[in-house]
């Protein structure tokens, strides 16, 4: 056997090693399940649905370059917080006592909110993990720690959750939340990855653009967004969504992850302005401008929907975007100042309740250079 041959039998091995090792991978629990036959049915069904997958209308194309995701890659913002982020703890008594009328928020960090609707409780996108990865030894780490630990889940009624990559649904957190009985809300197909991590058929409700359900009172509105899917690859095999949350007297509006676009209107005119708009600031560039808002585009989504009040969601939390850490909500507290709106600025945990003054303080500023906004 020549050296040609011996390098080119390597390079054979190596190769089938690492197709081994990918294969392996991506059995992993972590990496959730496929639709069975009566909900892919369902997901045929869908408006949304052209061919074998899901599509935006119109669908997003993008403009993905290799040297300009270096660039971007390459440069010099500070992405990280080069100070203790400070966080208000949410412990076992929080969710001990029963909730009372009105509407309170705590935002826990990137998209996940703890809501307590017209006595109903309900956490968007809930991710507790410490990474935002199928593999909790490697990738995007939290910058600040969890308000609310995994261990101390518990009385949550309900979880809505906008689409399936890591940061935004975790297996883990999930688990854990089954095992208190709560109810998950999700895109249709999403449901395949509760499935195969355990949580009982009953408690998972997979639904399509402008389906509703109800758990004790408040109606769950299921809406659309404009993004994409998938947990292995942007195969767009499940539903991205946003959600609607209206109760007796109360209602909230959740975007998850999405580029700007007219469904903000159609919500406001199908379902009417809600109380308090949770909308993603952070995690945008070049190449995502149609599947992920601008601070700016958060704003004008916000007076689109008609909402009182705003509390910017998705920034602070990982280091997912080529932007500095602090950058999304400076823009988004100078574009609401500048539109009008009313925007609020809690820590990590910190309580906003709807009636109440809310006091907001520049906390992600220490050590920046810049002057308190508000």
């Amino acid at each position: 056997m020549n050296r040609f041959t011996r390098v080119i039998l390597a390079l054979l091995a190596v190769a089938a090693l690492l197709a081994g090792l990918t294969w392996a991978t991506f059995q992993l629990p972590t990496f959730g399940g496929r639709a069975g036959p009566q909900l892919l049915e369902r997901m045929r069904a869908s408006k949304q649905f052209h061919g074998d997958r899901f599509d935006n209308t119109p669908p997003y194309v993008s403009d993905f370059s290799m040297m300009g995701e270096l660039k971007s890659y390459l440069g010099n913002e500070v992405r990280e917080p080069q100070f203790e982020v400070p966080v208000e703890r949410v412990g076992p008594a929080d969710l001990a006592r029963p909730v009372p009328p009105g509407l309170r928020a705590r935002w826990l960090g990137h998209a996940t909110v703890l809501l307590e609707i017209d006595g109903v409780r309900v956490l968007t996108d809930p991710i507790l993990s410490r990474r935002a990865s199928p593999f909790q030894f490697v990738g995007p780490a939290r910058l600040h720690p969890a308000p609310l630990a995994i261990d101390d889940l518990k009385n949550i009624d309900a979880v809505v959750i906008s689409h399936d990559h890591f940061d935004h649904l975790d297996m883990d957190t999930i688990q854990a939340l089954a095992r208190g009985g709560t109810h998950f809300f999700v895109g249709l197909g999403i449901g395949a990855h509760l499935e195969r991590w355990g949580v009982p058929a009953e408690q998972i409700h997979d639904m399509d653009w402008w389906e509703h359900a109800e758990i004790r009172g408040v109606t769950i509105h299921c809406t659309p967004a404009r993004h994409y899917s998938g947990r292995k690859s942007m195969d767009n095999s499940t539903l991205w969504s946003s959600w609607m949350l209206k109760g007796p007297s109360r209602s909230v509006y959740f975007s998850g992850d999405t580029g700007y676009a007219n469904h903000f209107k159609e919500v406001r005119e199908r379902l009417g302005a809600p109380e308090l708009s949770l909308l993603k600031i952070g995690a945008y560039g070049d190449t995502w401008e149609t599947i992920h808002m601008t601070p700016e585009s958060a704003v004008r989504a916000h007076l689109d929907l008609g909402a009182a009040t705003l509390l910017p969601v998705h920034w602070a939390t990982f280091n997912l975007a080529y932007h500095a850490w602090e950058e999304p909500i400076v823009r988004a507290v100078a574009a609401a100042q500048a539109q009008g709106a009313q925007l609020v600025t809690p820590q990590p945990g910190e309580k906003f309740e709807a009636g109440v003054p809310f006091i907001n303080r520049a906390w992600y500023l220490k050590g920046s250079g810049y002057s308190p906004s508000q």
